[in-house]
């Protein structure tokens, strides 16, 4: 991914809204990345998941790599704020 400004986050966070695979999966590796916005490895692991729910291999694959990294604490947070995600959605 290259850098990622404002307006592509905007965009990503509209496709997401729509539950597009590819935008969720897209807001997590800028979350965990910090690609346009601060490294938050709670949000990434939720639009991960999100991600993963809609069948991308590759986000599932993220989302283990940051949950090895993460707390239980965090983990749990980061299903809580999805779970709140889908309600909406």
């Amino acid at each position: 991914m290259s850098c990622v400004d404002y307006d592509t986050l905007v965009q990503f966070e509209a496709d997401a809204n729509k539950g597009r695979a590819d935008a969720l999966y897209n807001l997590g590796l800028a979350y965990s990345t910090g690609q346009g916005v601060g490294v938050d490895f709670v949000t990434a692991h939720k639009w991960f998941n999100l991600a993963a729910m809609k069948g991308s291999e590759v986000a599932k694959n993220w989302r283990a790599q940051l949950a090895a990294e993460m707390s239980s604490g965090q983990i749990a947070e980061a299903l809580r704020l999805a779970r709140e995600w889908l309600s909406l959605h």
